[in-house]
């Protein structure tokens, strides 16, 4: 009689055994991958608002309106304040000191993104809007920007856990807007 090889039952129990730590252990660098996203995304959007600033400033400042308290930037270059009818949004962007204002109006315009007003990332989509992939409440000379879906601000004692950035105007001639980045909650 032929003797048949094959795996014990010990064998296949410590088998599975070693996978379940190794699935234990890696399980947790694959779970955070959408926190990591969020995050990526959030950073991203703080660099184009840099990037949109940048270049409406330039042309601010080819108008001489750089140092004015109020004004506009055409970014088409055309002399009328044309309507996109895609977005449904003006080509004008209105600057502060020559940096966009911190109007939903404004970021749109200079960014060409399309925003919802609301204040938290899961405010309710506007009547006669549709989904944005960004929500926006400017308020002042700030707006807060965050990713739609992002976890909500939560607020502990001593400390903010939130996924947003909040945009400040220019505040006089020659003073940078600032962009402040908050992503310790994605």
């Amino acid at each position: 009689m032929k003797k048949q090889n094959g795996f014990t039952l010990i064998e296949l129990v410590v088998v599975i055994i070693i996978l379940g730590i190794l699935a234990v252990t890696a399980a947790p660098k694959f779970i955070n991958l959408q926190s990591d996203a969020r995050a990526s995304t959030i950073q991203g959007m703080k660099g184009s608002i840099q990037g949109a600033n940048s270049l409406v400033y330039s042309k601010a400042a080819l108008l001489g309106i750089e140092g004015a308290a109020t004004g506009s930037v055409d970014v088409l270059g055309d002399t009328n304040n044309t309507v996109d009818p895609a977005t449904g949004t003006a080509d004008d962007v209105p600057v502060v000191y020559g940096y966009m204002a911190a109007t939903k109006a404004a970021l749109e315009a200079g960014m060409d993104v399309k925003f919802n007003t609301g204040t938290s990332p899961s405010s309710a989509v506007p009547s006669g809007e549709d989904a944005a992939d960004w929500v926006i409440n400017a308020s002042g000379n700030s707006a807060t920007i965050w990713q739609r879906g992002a976890p909500a601000d939560v607020t502990t004692t001593g400390s903010e856990a939130s996924c947003k950035i909040v945009y400040t105007q220019s505040a006089s001639a020659g003073a940078l807007p600032t962009i402040t980045l908050t992503d310790n909650g994605c």
